[in-house]
């Protein structure tokens, strides 16, 4: 069985990614076919990259890079739970994965983003080239939630029947890649 990191990439006081990836975990574990292991950034509270070395040579100073390191090593597959901030992506989540290199390597990248009017889409443009620089290969399901806002009450989220179908898409194929890359690595 694959490991499953689902990353809550919002690090902002009241945020709603929270409940969005609690709904991903929940559709992941009833998915069956992953461990999860459940990443909030807020909690792991990396600082900025602080490491004296370039993370490609794997020689980690800070526990925090060590932890964070061998639990991204761990993961066989992500789901970046992601909010679209000024036409691009979580700060927290672009430092998270800069501290690191060859753990992302030949791995998996989902995506599920919220925002505004675009669903968080313009973020999503805005990580693919980092994603493919790290070696991450991108899933092609994608759940993309306009206005998310509007779809969480008293801290949960009510997904939409749309939101649910691709969530089932997204887990599937990611799935199939995580266990079809691991020869690649």
């Amino acid at each position: 069985m694959s490991t499953l990191m689902i990353v809550v990439a919002s690090v902002r006081p009241g945020r709603i990614g929270l409940p969005i990836a609690e709904w991903v975990r929940e559709g992941a574990e009833a998915h069956g076919g992953f461990e999860i292991d459940f990443a909030d950034l807020a909690e792991i509270g990396l600082p900025f990259m602080d490491e004296p070395k370039h993370p490609r040579l794997r020689q980690y100073t800070k526990q925090h890079t060590i932890d964070w390191s061998a639990r991204v090593d761990a993961a066989d597959a992500f789901i970046f739970v992601t909010p679209e901030y000024n036409h691009s992506f979580s700060p927290a989540l672009k430092n998270a994965l800069d501290f690191l290199i060859q753990e992302w390597w030949r791995k998996p990248a989902a995506l599920v983003s919220y925002g505004g009017i675009s669903g968080g889409s313009r973020g999503v443009t805005a990580i693919e080239p980092v994603l493919a620089g790290l070696g991450l290969v991108r899933v092609g399901a994608e759940v993309e939630i306009p206005f998310a806002a509007r779809l969480v009450t008293d801290g949960v989220f009510h997904p939409e029947e749309k939101d649910i179908a691709v969530l089932g898409k997204l887990l599937d194929e990611t799935a199939i890649l995580a266990e079809g890359l691991k020869p690649l690595r």
